[in-house]
């Protein structure tokens, strides 16, 4: 299999499509892993199997719509594989194996049949320091944005999933490429207080235009940074509550075309009328309530250069 991501908006060839069955029961408080789970089993809401087969569904529809080549992992009994960009995530050509939290390691199993089709000397395994997760690894061609926490709690949040150790790793792999840190709010159990990952607060879209939340940053001055990159005319800037609903966590197939939850009519309209995309509306928010929405479900293999 050849391997090629360069940044998140070009044309997509083929892509690994989280798994929606056997989910097994609903976790209890202290087992989930992130807030918006946290808050989901406190409130009774927490999705069912049926609900999230759906929804998955209706994103392979989407996605084989484009052509795009969809390859779903094995499935594991009673094991929750919908959020497939944790597990492992590409950059150029090489694939980097992550590092996730020991209560997902079960999870890796499933993808057996894609390590089987990538040569070996493309696939990199981390020192088991070097925590990351590829919800908090953000691709802008030369440029790799990585989302971490470096706190001295660290160990006591579930939601701190990256480090500073992955960050440093990732830059030997990568020398050529520019890797920027931002560090990102956490808090285990309050999904407005923090942010799972990076892209549940900061995601390109197009060739030049990126979706920002601006208070998932710990540092102000990164949110600006992004603001004079992307320019203030081309960042749709989210609320506190769009955050809330992911509305960051979009999926584009192409520069052209954004799968996005039907929901986010405000972002889903600026985005066909403001930035003339082509918007693939769909259901999803059963998905979201465990904390992860579109780009979460997605371990892209290929695109197409930008």
């Amino acid at each position: 299999m050849q391997l090629n991501i360069k940044n998140e908006t070009s044309t997509l060839r083929s892509v690994v499509l989280g798994q929606p069955g056997s989910i097994g029961a609903v976790p209890s408080l202290d087992k989930v892993f992130d807030a918006k789970s946290y808050e989901s089993v406190l409130n009774g809401v927490y999705p069912t199997e049926e609900a999230i087969r759906k929804e998955m569904t209706a994103f392979e529809k989407v996605l084989l719509k484009y052509n795009v080549q969809v390859f779903r992992p094995w499935m594991l009994e009673n094991c929750n594989q919908v959020f497939a960009r944790d597990v492992a995530f590409v950059i150029d050509d090489k694939i980097i194996n992550s590092n996730i939290i020991p209560d997902r390691k079960d999870e890796k199993e499933a993808y057996e049949f894609m390590y089987d089709m990538i040569p070996c000397n493309k696939i990199y395994n981390l020192p088991e320091e070097a925590h990351v997760e590829g919800g908090d690894v953000v691709l802008l061609n030369d440029k790799v944005f990585v989302g971490l926490y470096s706190g001295a709690d660290y160990p006591l949040l579930k939601t701190a999933r990256t480090n500073l150790y992955a960050f440093h790793f990732l830059k030997e792999i990568f020398p050529d490429k520019t890797f920027i840190p931002l560090e990102l709010k956490k808090h285990n159990t309050d999904p407005r207080r923090g942010v799972l990952h990076l892209d549940c607060t900061f995601m390109p879209i197009s060739d030049n235009k990126a979706i920002i939340y601006k208070d998932g940053f710990l540092n102000e001055k990164d949110y600006y940074s992004l603001l004079e990159l992307f320019g203030s005319k081309n960042v749709y800037k989210l609320t506190l509550e769009e955050m809330y609903y992911m509305n960051a966590n979009v999926f584009s197939i192409s520069p052209s075309v954004v799968v996005s939850e039907q929901r986010f009519d405000e972002l889903n309209d600026y985005m066909e009328n403001q930035w003339g995309l082509t918007v693939e509306r769909i259901p999803y928010f059963e998905i979201s309530k465990m904390g992860g929405l579109l780009r979460c479900s997605t371990l892209p293999l290929m695109r197409e250069n930008p």
